[in-house]
């Protein structure tokens, strides 16, 4: 047999033959896959139709026609029953509760990893209204992206259409986190842990940044030992080469932080992690309103969804560094990124230049001070030099809640105004003082 006209045939498609054809296959197998939906759920309504006919005092007849039917289609599908029963629920709740998802998968413009998405998402919102709006969100997503990028956005949309707040539905979540179990063959077991999904990747992250910093070991040893071998210093005792895959080692560093709360390389002499300072990366999207308490608009985190807003606060509190991103109001498009709190080398330069409080008077030192926007980040204000100054407690508070206005100007002067109109400039002291000395040595005054 000539094996290449069974790979390749010489049937006269181009590529572009190719991938024409492999569309419409694809919408032929989705309008397919919409009325095998369609006809399961029929099967279903039958099955209900069925049941009302049986007295409810009957018990478990009443359970019969829906188990005849799905043995029924089981066994022209060549299917269990009881998987055919779910199967029969799971269309009727998609033909009859996200119909307008159905119908894309009728006209091809999804497919069934799409369905299974929009309707995963949507389950909790019981709200017909809520749901009809969250649907058609949804899929103005879907058939535009491949169901892995979809998800993250579709579970946000969800989120943000569903009428109960996410803080009270994860409270109630929460209460449901434990830790489990399963067996499996040849001596092994998983061990499976339902917990709030910042924790979970939290601890998925350290676990991988334990594990490079091992397989970095693993590679430092390996090219010392070739080494000391090619100058024959070898010694006899030479260590037992570590071949784990990163998976495997991260399995490892688990059972031994847990068991022993350090993490160890077996091939590189014990604790070889220990003061290491790994910690774990978590990314939060947080819109504004939300970290300001205003808003109930669920954050996301990044790579797996929506998250509370309370949680999402917490851990703005303690974070080094925020990122702030500027979308377009009328498309959504990112238009400019920049940090809410400045960088160290920023920290560094505003307390070198304000060394004390920069309200009128006040010499409370920086390291008592926080660093504040002059115009508001909430406002739009850069997170840069030239909008940032040392405030203390009771001047940053009074700035925000009183009439007092501040600007600054060119080389972080500055030019707070008073509830009754009158300005006052703030001038750096190296400034002033520099600015005076040179005005004194000229007799003249200094320019502000």
């Amino acid at each position: 047999m000539n094996t290449s006209s069974v790979i390749a045939p010489r049937d006269g498609l181009s590529l572009g033959g190719v991938v024409s054809r492999l569309e419409v296959t694809r919408r032929r197998i989705a309008a397919l896959q919409a009325e095998e939906l369609r006809l399961l759920a029929r099967a279903d309504a039958i099955a209900a139709e069925q049941t009302a006919r049986v007295p409810s005092s009957a018990g478990r007849e009443r359970e019969m026609p829906l188990r005849a039917i799905a043995a029924e289609v089981g066994a022209v599908l060549r299917r269990s029953d009881r998987v055919m029963q779910d199967r029969l629920h799971d269309a009727s709740v998609l033909v009859t509760g996200f119909a307008a998802t159905v119908a894309a998968l009728r006209a091809g413009r999804i497919d069934m990893g799409h369905v299974r998405l929009i309707q995963d998402a949507g389950a909790r919102i019981d709200d017909p209204e809520a749901r009809a709006r969250f649907e058609q969100a949804a899929l103005v997503v879907c058939e535009r992206e491949t169901p892995g990028r979809a998800r993250p956005i579709v579970a946000m949309i969800a989120q943000k259409l569903h009428p109960v707040p996410l803080a009270e539905r994860h409270a109630d979540a929460v209460g449901q986190r434990r830790v489990w179990v399963r067996d499996l063959d040849d001596g092994m077991a998983e061990l499976a842990a339902a917990l709030p999904a910042v924790l979970a990747y939290a601890i998925r992250d350290r676990l991988t940044e334990y594990a490079r910093e091992i397989v970095a070991a693993r590679r430092r040893v390996a090219t010392e030992a070739g080494d000391a071998e090619e100058t024959g210093d070898a010694t006899p005792e030479a260590t037992v080469p570590d071949t784990r895959t990163t998976d495997q080692v991260r399995a490892d560093v688990l059972a031994d932080l847990l068991l022993t709360g350090a993490a160890t390389g077996p091939a590189f002499d014990g604790d070889l992690l220990a003061g290491s300072g790994v910690r774990a990366r978590v990314q939060i999207v947080i819109p504004t309103d939300t970290l300001t308490g205003t808003g109930t608009t669920p954050a996301e985190l990044v790579g797996y969804g929506p998250i509370d807003p309370d949680t999402a606060r917490r851990l703005a509190a303690t974070a080094k560094i925020w990122e702030r991103v500027f979308v377009s109001p009328s498309t959504g498009a990112v238009t400019h990124v920049d940090t809410y709190r400045p960088s160290r080398a920023q920290r560094r330069h505003l307390d070198a230049r304000d060394e004390h409080c920069r309200f009128l008077g006040c010499r409370r030192p920086v390291h008592r001070c926080d660093h504040d926007h002059t115009h508001d980040a909430a406002h739009g204000g850069p997170t840069t030099l030239c909008n940032l100054a040392n405030l203390c407690l009771r001047h940053h508070t009074m700035k925000h809640a009183t009439a007092w206005s501040v600007v600054q100007l060119a080389g972080g002067i500055l030019e707070w105004t008073s509830p009754t109109g009158r300005v006052y400039p703030d001038v750096p002291r190296r400034m002033l003082e520099f600015t005076a000395l040179a005005a004194g040595a000229q007799d003249e005054r200094p320019p502000f």
